[in-house]
């Protein structure tokens, strides 16, 4: 697979990691695919190995939900990245997408983060590394040198809430975090905006906060019809919630001289 960089922090653009949060099948995936092209963005992201609390929650589709991504993302000329967990899937994964990520839960399996790090030390391919639930950002900065170490630059960080008294949204959206890693690091940083709103109604105004604040990409979770999601079905837009939220994204990155990608 040739080389696939995440654009530096300098650039004046701001990327969409739009998707499903679980791949479910190829005809679901499909319709995001196909949407997201449409409306002239670049990646799609979608779970295919689910990390979840309760062991009876769907735990998602597997390899098989990885090669439905590369599918579509052949398909409707859209690049792909989904979560790995385990340090036996990485070269796998790898082979069939074009960046993954690494989730809250994973954050300090620094036994996973070494072996991302030595995977991706030729191809560079992108890594977006999500700050753990109860991280500092200090620990995250710290934790992320274990993937650079390696000699892959393509590292994205992601803020995507973390846990504290507040019930009111599912997680606590530290903005702060945008201006705090750019000061602090070279790193670009994507907020996930839908993890820690919880809720449909709450996504909008946290991804323009996202952009207004400096992020360099947003990740919003996206379904044909969310009601009927396997998973995070409270916080996914459907496809025309999402393409009336992305002209007002426009609107918001315009304003700051940068562009939606």
């Amino acid at each position: 697979m040739s080389k696939t960089y995440v654009p530096n922090r300098e650039a004046d653009q701001v990327i969409i990691f739009a998707g499903p949060c679980s791949v479910e099948s190829t005809e679901q995936f499909d319709i995001v695919a196909e949407g997201l092209s449409k409306m002239g963005l670049s990646w799609i992201r979608g779970g295919a190995f689910k990390p979840r609390t309760s062991p009876y929650s769907f735990q998602g589709l597997g390899i098989e939900g990885v090669k439905i991504m590369e599918d579509a993302g052949k398909k409707h000329g859209l690049k792909t990245i989904t979560e790995v967990v385990d340090t036996t899937h990485v070269v796998e994964v790898l082979e069939h997408v074009d960046g993954i990520q690494i989730g809250t839960r994973n954050m300090a399996n620094f036994e996973l983060l070494k072996v991302i790090g030595k995977a991706t030390e030729d191809s560079h391919q992108p890594v977006l590394f999500k700050r753990g639930m109860a991280a500092t950002i200090d620990e995250w900065l710290s934790a992320v040198e274990y993937i650079t170490q390696y000699g892959n630059p393509n590292v994205m960080l992601c803020e995507r809430g973390i846990r504290t008294f507040e019930n009111v949204t599912r997680f606590t959206l530290d903005i702060a975090a945008v201006p705090v890693v750019h000061q602090r690091s070279m790193y670009p940083i994507c907020v996930d905006v839908s993890h820690p709103a919880g809720q449909t109604a709450l996504v909008g105004d946290l991804a323009k906060a996202a952009i207004a604040a400096g992020a360099d990409a947003l990740m919003i979770e996206v379904h044909p019809d969310p009601k009927t999601a396997k998973s995070d079905a409270s916080q996914q837009l459907t496809l025309p919630q999402f393409e009336e939220l992305l002209d007002e994204l426009r609107q918001v990155a315009s304003a700051i001289g940068k562009r939606i990608v």
